[in-house]
C-alpha cells in the first residue's frame, strides 16, 4: 500500500469524524419570564426615552462633562472590567478551540532489551511525527454546550462592564453636586456662624451693663457652639465629597472644574421621557448580565446531561520510526494509527444525574435572579418618578418656608432690641431660619440627584 494511499484513509477518517460530530444538542429551551410587572411605569410621560440619550446630550455643564471624561479614562473598576472583558474572551476562544483536534509534534528516543530475544544486547528505538491527542467527538453536544455556555458568560461580561460605566457616569455627577452643595451648605453655616457670634457679643455687652441676665448670654453662646460645630462638620463633608470625587475619577480633580456654588440646573431637559416598559430590556446591561447568565445555566444543563452518554475520543499518530538513528527517515519506516477510545458510564453512585439535577437548580436561580432583576429595575424607574412627580410641589413649600422664618428672625431681633421680647424668641427663630435653609438645600439637591437617577434607571449614561 503507497503512502499516499495512507494519507488519503487518514485523510478521508478524520473527515468522516468531523461529519459524524453530530451536536446533538441537550440544551434546556428558554423558560417563560413571569415578572409580574405592569405595561407601563406610573406617573410617566411615555416618549422617547432620555436614556437613549447620550451623556455629552443629557448633561449640560461643561464642567461636569470633563470630570466624567476623566473618570471614564481614569476609573479603576471601570479598568478592571475591561480586562474582565479581555479575560472572558480569552476563555471563550479557549472553549471554542477545544472543538477542534490538537495535533502536535512527537519524538522519542528509547533504550531497552528484550528478554526473549536477546537480553545481552540492549538496542535503541527512534521515532518522530504527528499525533492526535484525544479528540473528542461531539455526538451529544457536550462542548458545543460548554461553548455555548461560555459565549454567554462573555457576553455577560460585556455588559458588566456597560452596567459599571453606567454607575460611574451617575456616581461622578452625583459625587460633583454632592460637593458644591456641601460648599453651601459650608458658606451658610459660616455665615450662621457670624450672625450667632454678632448676637454673643451684643448679649454681652448687654450683661457687662446689667441691661440682661446672664442667661441670655449663655444661650447665645450656645448657639454660637452649636454654629461653629456646623462649620467644622461642613468642612469635613467638603473634603470627603472632594476625595470620593478623586477616587471615582482616578486622579485628582482641577479645582476650575468644581463647583463653588449651588448647581442650579444639570441638563436642559425639562420633559423627562421614560419610553415603554419594555424599553428597559434593552437600554440597561444589568438586565441582559442576567438573561445571558440563564442561557449560559441552559447550556450547562446540555452539558451535564451529555455526560450520561459514552464519550467517545479520536486518537491517531502519524511519523517514522526505526532501530538505528540515521536510517529513521528511510523507506520504510513510516507508520500511522487512528482509532476511537469510548469511555461507557455504567455505575458513578448517581454523580452524573447529580450533577444535572445541580445545573437545573441553577437555571432555576438564574431564571428567578433574571426576574427579580426586571422588578428591581422596574421599582427604581418608579421611585425616580413618585419623586420627581412632587418635588416642585416640596421646593414651593420650603421657599415660602424660608421667607416666612426669615421674616419672622428680622422681627423678633427688633423686638429684643426694643426690649419687648425676651432672647429666647430670637434663637427660636434664628434655629428655625436656618433650618429652613439648610432644608432647601437639601431639597434642591435631591431635585437634581433626583434627575441623575431617573436617567441611570432607564439605562442611560453609555453613550457618548
Amino acid at each position: 500500500m503507497s503512502k499516499s494511499t495512507i494519507l488519503s484513509r487518514g485523510f478521508i477518517i478524520s473527515t468522516l469524524a468531523f461529519t459524524l460530530t453530530a451536536c446533538i444538542s441537550m440544551q434546556a429551551p428558554q423558560p417563560t419570564i413571569k415578572a409580574n410587572i405592569p405595561q407601563n411605569f406610573t406617573e410617566s410621560d411615555v416618549g422617547k426615552s432620555i436614556a437613549e440619550q447620550g451623556y455629552k446630550t443629557f448633561f449640560s455643564d461643561p464642567r461636569l462633562l470633563e470630570v466624567i471624561e476623566i473618570a471614564l479614562n481614569n476609573n479603576r473598576d471601570l479598568r478592571i472590567a475591561a480586562l474582565n472583558i479581555q479575560r472572558a474572551q480569552q476563555q471563550y476562544q479557549i472553549t471554542k478551540y477545544e472543538q477542534l483536534p490538537t495535533i502536535g509534534a512527537t519524538g522519542n528516543a528509547i533504550r531497552q532489551v528484550n528478554p526473549s530475544v536477546n537480553p545481552n544486547n540492549p538496542y535503541s528505538t527512534f521515532q518522530v511525527g504527528l499525533g492526535l491527542t484525544a479528540y473528542e467527538l461531539d455526538f451529544w453536544g457536550r462542548v458545543q454546550s460548554l461553548k455555548d455556555a461560555a459565549l454567554n458568560n462573555y457576553l455577560a461580561t460585556q455588559s458588566a462592564k456597560d452596567s459599571t460605566q453606567i454607575s460611574l457616569v451617575s456616581e461622578v455627577a452625583q459625587a460633583w453636586l454632592n460637593y458644591s452643595f456641601a460648599k453651601a451648605n459650608l458658606n451658610l453655616a459660616e455665615q450662621t456662624f457670624k450672625t450667632q457670634l454678632d448676637s454673643y457679643n451684643l448679649n454681652k455687652k448687654r450683661f457687662s451693663v446689667g441691661i440682661d441676665s446672664e442667661i441670655p448670654l449663655r444661650q447665645a453662646q450656645i448657639s454660637v457652639e452649636t454654629a461653629r460645630n456646623d462649620v467644622a462638620n461642613y468642612k469635613t463633608q467638603v473634603s470627603q465629597a472632594q476625595n470620593l470625587l478623586n477616587l471615582l475619577a482616578g486622579q485628582t480633580i482641577p479645582t476650575k472644574l468644581l463647583a463653588q456654588h449651588p448647581v442650579k440646573m444639570i441638563t436642559q431637559e425639562t420633559s423627562f421621557s421614560t419610553g415603554l416598559s419594555s424599553d428597559l430590556l434593552q437600554n440597561r446591561p444589568d438586565l441582559k448580565i442576567a438573561e445571558y447568565q440563564l442561557r449560559a445555566a441552559g447550556a450547562n444543563i446540555g452539558a451535564a446531561k451529555a455526560r450520561m452518554f459514552p464519550t467517545i475520543t479520536l486518537t491517531g499518530s502519524a511519523g517514522y520510526a526505526s532501530t538505528d538513528l540515521k536510517d529513521l527517515f528511510k523507506s520504510g519506516g513510516f507508520s500511522w494509527s487512528i482509532g476511537p477510545i469510548i469511555d461507557l458510564p455504567i455505575f458513578d453512585w448517581g454523580t452524573r444525574k447529580a450533577n444535572i439535577k445541580t445545573s437545573e437548580i441553577d437555571r432555576k436561580i438564574a431564571l428567578s435572579e433574571y426576574e427579580k432583576a426586571i422588578q428591581s429595575s422596574f421599582r427604581e424607574v418608579n421611585d425616580a418618578l413618585a419623586a420627581q412627580a412632587h418635588i416642585d410641589e416640596r421646593l414651593n413649600a420650603q421657599g415660602r418656608l424660608v421667607s416666612v422664618t426669615d421674616t419672622t428672625y428680622i422681627l423678633s431681633t427688633a423686638r429684643f432690641k426694643a426690649g419687648i421680647d425676651s432672647y429666647l424668641t430670637v434663637l427660636d427663630a434664628q434655629r428655625s431660619a436656618y433650618a429652613a435653609q439648610q432644608g432647601l438645600l437639601i431639597l434642591k439637591q435631591t431635585k437634581l440627584n433626583n434627575q441623575i437617577e431617573l436617567y441611570k434607571a432607564l439605562g442611560g449614561g453609555l453613550k457618548k
